[in-house]
């Protein structure tokens, strides 16, 4: 499987080998901030149980979505865009260390933020 950050459509998107089309994985409820909408999503990791975890760039926050999820939860920001360390300004990347450390590329700071989001 390819999953894919379609940031014009606010989803992301899970396309299997020789399939049409893709499936819808997260987000696809138009542009917003509830919890079932991404805005302008861009990094995406899927781990072995098949949880998408996104960066939901224009809503300064990182979101898990569950295999199968209609909804997802937000694991680190989501209360605004600002500097301080609980915050992010338009994340656009994510990677897992294997300690299960979460780390964020949050390009509106200049920086890369470390989270334990056990």
């Amino acid at each position: 499987s390819v999953y894919v950050s379609d940031f014009g459509n606010n989803r992301v998107m899970k396309w299997e080998g020789g399939a049409k089309q893709g499936i819808v994985v997260a987000g696809g409820q138009g542009k917003g901030n509830s919890l079932t909408q991404l805005n302008d999503p861009q990094g995406v990791v899927v781990d072995q149980l098949g949880t998408v975890y996104v960066t939901d760039s224009g809503n300064h926050r990182i979101m898990r979505w569950p295999k199968g999820a209609t909804q997802g939860s937000v694991i680190v920001g989501g209360n605004g865009s600002g500097a301080q360390s609980n915050r992010l300004n338009g994340p656009v990347g994510l990677s897992f260390d294997r300690h299960g450390n979460l780390y964020v590329v949050d390009h509106g700071n200049h920086r890369v933020q470390k989270f334990n989001i056990e």
